[in-house]
């Protein structure tokens, strides 16, 4: 059984300040297009959308609700540059390459811009993002993030603040400094999501949903054919964007790529609408938070004035009561104020942060493991997807160079690695 399809959205602050209400039909005959995506989160929806610009004929088939999953979740930061640190992508490929990938999550940033202006997609896009440091030694990994991007690639964006020049900004003593990007930022993912939706239909995209894939068959280099609701899609490229729900789907439509994967949960909590003066001496710049831990807490400053408040972790714990907990050892200020929402969903990890983007046959692509950089890089994703479907796959194959280790042992070793993992890692966060 696939256990996401046919559901609905799940109870958020993002649902119910959506500003669209789309609903789109299940599939309910055969079909046929040049192109077939299988997911309709930021992935799907955004390689449909490059697809559709370029003039092809795009069908995406969504066995939940557009958003579902972490697109309509997350924390709805945009980040450049990804997990990894940049030495690590120049030992793998090399300076020029790991220049191009570095130049390529700039990009991801400007596809935001681009998509709201380009479709008045109202989504709250807000540039400003830092990564705050809870001792010395984090910070100076901060230090070496900033000497390393701007001696390295020329990027002039961050600025680095000590304990003084971040309490101007954030009302919290725990931290001893910080990494401020002005180019990164944040959005409500779901209405970025039904945004896309909606442009999409627009340029043409058939979208279905409440239709799970089944299987796939594969026929030649250029034509196959992609089953869901007892009906046939014949394509001629297919785009796996399935993403942490890529586990409830058939070893027949996954092709392997499951084994590169590790869902990882992650827990929001949304206050109730804070007064102006509140909402000032928590962050007074607009900009998104996180700290620099392996497990780290992430927050922002919702349109309507709440604290929109989560942590990538998985326990069994009351989960708005720890993030309550979380919450207030940053902020202890908001001791009075309500929580309103709470909410979970997976995203998906890969096990050393390295996206995973490529093809399993030459005419079916795939990309996976954004390992919490996703709300920019699938749109990234997208284009050079569909930049390879057209014929020039010069880019893809710069991230089919990636290295990216698998998960032995299947769901049993997914689940071990997260029993076994996340201990040793908070460990580290404590320690480190």
């Amino acid at each position: 059984m696939l256990n996401f399809a046919y559901q609905e959205h799940h109870k958020s602050y993002y649902f119910d300040t959506r500003n669209l209400n789309l609903q789109f039909p299940r599939l309910s005959s055969p079909q046929s297009c040049d192109v077939c995506i299988i997911g309709a989160g930021f992935q799907g929806l955004s390689t449909a959308l490059e697809l559709a610009e370029r003039g092809k004929k795009v069908i995406v088939l969504e066995g939940a609700r557009v958003g579902f999953g972490a697109s309509g979740r997350s924390g709805g930061q945009a980040i450049n540059g990804f997990e990894e640190g940049i030495d690590e992508y120049i030992e793998q490929v090399g300076f020029e390459k790991a220049k191009k990938l570095w130049e390529m999550s700039l990009e991801a940033i400007d596809i935001i811009d681009e998509r709201v202006k380009k479709y008045g997609i109202q989504c709250d896009w807000k540039k400003g993002y830092a990564t705050l440091a809870l001792n010395s030694r984090r910070m100076d990994d901060l230090i070496a993030m900033e000497k390393a991007s701007r001696e390295t690639f020329g990027y002039q964006n961050m600025q680095l603040w000590d304990k003084s020049q971040l309490q101007q900004h954030v009302g919290s003593d725990i931290y001893v400094g910080g990494l401020f990007d002005s180019n990164s930022g944040h959005l409500h993912p779901l209405n970025y999501c039904l945004g896309l939706a909606k442009a999409c239909e627009q340029l043409g995209v058939t979208i279905f949903e409440h239709s799970p894939v089944t299987d796939i068959q594969i026929k030649s280099d250029t034509q196959a054919v992609v089953f869901a609701e007892g009906f046939a899609v014949s394509c001629e490229n297919v785009v796996l964007a399935t993403n942490a729900y890529i586990d409830a789907l058939s070893k027949r439509i996954t092709f392997g790529i499951e084994k590169k994967i590790l869902p990882v949960e992650s827990f929001i909590i949304a206050t109730e609408p804070l007064s102006q003066a509140m909402a000032d001496s928590l962050i007074n710049n607009g900009m998104s938070v996180c700290d620099n831990n392996i497990f780290l807490d992430y927050y922002r400053l919702s349109a309507d004035n709440r604290l929109l408040f989560g942590s990538d972790s998985s326990t069994n714990v009351d989960m708005i009561a720890k993030m309550r907990s979380e919450m207030l050892a940053v902020f202890p200020q908001l001791e009075t104020a309500k929580i309103d929402y709470g909410w979970a969903g997976p995203i998906d990890m890969t096990l050393n942060a390295t996206p995973h983007f490529g093809r399993v046959k030459p005419n079916v692509y795939f990309a996976q493991g954004f390992s919490g950089h996703g709300v920019a890089l699938t749109g990234l994703a997208g284009r050079i997807i569909a930049e390879a479907i057209e014929g020039n796959d010069e880019r893809l194959a710069i991230f089919e160079g990636l290295k990216v280790p698998s998960i032995p042992g299947g769901k049993l070793g997914k689940k071990l690695a997260l029993k076994i993992g996340m201990p040793y890692y908070r460990f580290l966060d404590k320690y480190r």
